[in-house]
């Protein structure tokens, strides 16, 4: 079949098209690496969390542990969450921008469904992927800040090898229902809420730079890290440990709320604050960042 002169551009704007994810993917990653900066002077507040996460301690607690194992395991696991905030950035945003493109390509205008719960709809697509890929990084995370690990896994080859020697649900994937179930919800959210609630604080007088700062902070910490935070707690239990033989998700969960939490909400909630404010100074400055050079490249 001959081809008429205007196939030509047909064509550079379908490759167009299709590239224009990729800047996506970029942004995040970029924003994600400069907050890497914060992942780091912020990893002793998470080891915090952790410690009281894992064993229901109080602060003073959880930092006596961490005084008393010494500076140098201070920054004991802090390999896979510099790995993971850097790859998470540019995989969050770039799926998603990229399964936000593909819904509204195939949604019907007349449809029943508001193209404004497309983002929210491309975040549970995201918060998949971002779970098959992310549950080893974490799992790995939770092995090297467990104290109890360090004289039998002293490295992190040797926590790679012995995870490695183990089938996917016990080693790499451990705890991977809960993990799925978090960043499902999470990026659902987050990515349904992130862009109205930013244009929300810009009708009031905000710079944009400022309401997307906001809008991270507010959503990532508020409406996302508390209600989602007893299935962190239930993750890190989960995976902390790798001997003996591990129980499933209602298993682990009853262990939990019964044993060490004695049914008690306060108790589950131990570190709550401190995820509070490094989600504020993480997902703040990722939001700006990214959102500022998005706005950018669309100029």
């Amino acid at each position: 079949m001959r081809r008429g002169p205007g196939d030509n551009h047909d064509d550079q704007v379908l490759r167009k098209d299709t590239m224009i994810r990729l800047p996506s993917f970029l942004h995040g990653g970029t924003s994600s690496l400069v907050s890497t900066l914060t992942t780091i002077a912020t990893f002793p507040i998470y080891k915090t969390v952790f410690r009281q996460q894992l064993h229901s301690t109080v602060v003073s607690q959880a930092i006596g542990q961490l005084r008393k194992e010494g500076f140098l395991k201070l920054y004991r696991g802090v390999v896979p969450p510099l790995l993971m905030r850097t790859l998470n950035g540019a995989l969050i945003f770039g799926i998603h921008d990229t399964f936000l493109h593909c819904l509204s390509s195939f949604t019907n205008p007349c449809s029943v469904t508001p193209l404004s719960v497309l983002p929210a709809v491309a975040g549970l697509g995201t918060g998949v992927v971002e779970a098959l890929v992310f549950t080893p990084f974490e799992r790995v995370q939770n092995v090297l800040q467990n104290g109890g690990n360090d004289r039998s896994l002293p490295t992190l080859k040797s926590v790679l090898a012995r995870l490695g020697a183990e089938r996917l649900g016990m080693g790499y994937y451990r705890a991977f229902i809960p993990i799925l179930a978090r960043n499902t919800l999470g990026s659902c959210i987050y990515f349904g809420l992130k862009d109205p609630f930013s244009a929300a604080l810009r009708e009031k007088g905000l710079p944009p730079m400022a309401s997307s700062f906001l809008s991270g902070m507010v959503i990532s910490s508020m409406v996302i890290n508390l209600p989602l935070y007893p299935l962190s707690v239930l993750v890190v239990n989960m995976q902390a440990e790798v001997a003996g033989e591990a129980a499933g998700v209602r298993g682990s969960w009853k262990a939990l709320w019964e044993g060490r939490l004695k049914r008690s909400v306060p108790l589950l909630y131990r570190g709550g604050s401190l995820v509070i404010l490094r989600g504020c100074i993480s997902w703040g400055i990722t939001t700006a960042i990214y959102d500022q050079l998005q706005r950018r490249s669309a100029h």
